[in-house]
């Protein structure tokens, strides 16, 4: 939940502070690549920072940032892709030792609100494969629904002017 307004805030603070919300953190075998998807709600256009890391024998090991210096065993096996309100983790040549809880903690450049961050446990036995259009087959009822609905919403325009 954002607060509208605090009036323990100064009033700086409060128009840079904004709620960023990771919704969803999932896993899943593309190849011999694991891929960790952050989704994630923003309710800004201020620059985001990331960082993917794993915990794994007590000990958090960074795989690919932007707020902290990624380790060295991971540099050349992670990349990292952004689009609109999702962050995704590649990491090569996939293995039982990269086993662990990953971590995706997001943060936007001016938010107050703190770090946003998601756990998950990747233990490759239990990873399912990366689908290629399962998305599209499960979102066709909307976008076909939302097809529909334009001539309906064009309509409703032209009868606003």
């Amino acid at each position: 939940q954002c607060p509208l307004f605090n009036p323990h805030l100064p009033v700086p603070v409060l128009q840079a502070a904004h709620c960023q919300m990771i919704k969803d953190l999932s896993a899943c075998l593309q190849g011999q690549s694991l891929r960790v998807d952050c989704r994630y709600e923003n309710k800004t256009s201020n620059p985001l920072t990331y960082e993917f890391s794993i915990t794994k024998d007590n000990r958090k090991h960074v795989i690919h940032s932007t707020i902290s210096v990624s380790e060295n065993i991971y540099r050349n096996r992670a990349n990292v892709t952004m689009q609109k309100n999702l962050v995704c983790l590649y990491l090569q040549s996939f293995t039982t030792s990269d086993e662990g809880v990953y971590m995706c903690e997001l943060k936007a450049t001016n938010d107050y609100t703190g770090n946003q961050i998601k756990n998950i446990t990747v233990i490759k036995d239990k990873l399912e494969k990366c689908a290629g259009f399962s998305l599209l087959i499960q979102n066709t009822s909307w976008l076909l629904l939302l097809l529909l609905s334009l001539p309906l919403l064009q309509a409703v325009d032209f009868v606003s002017l």
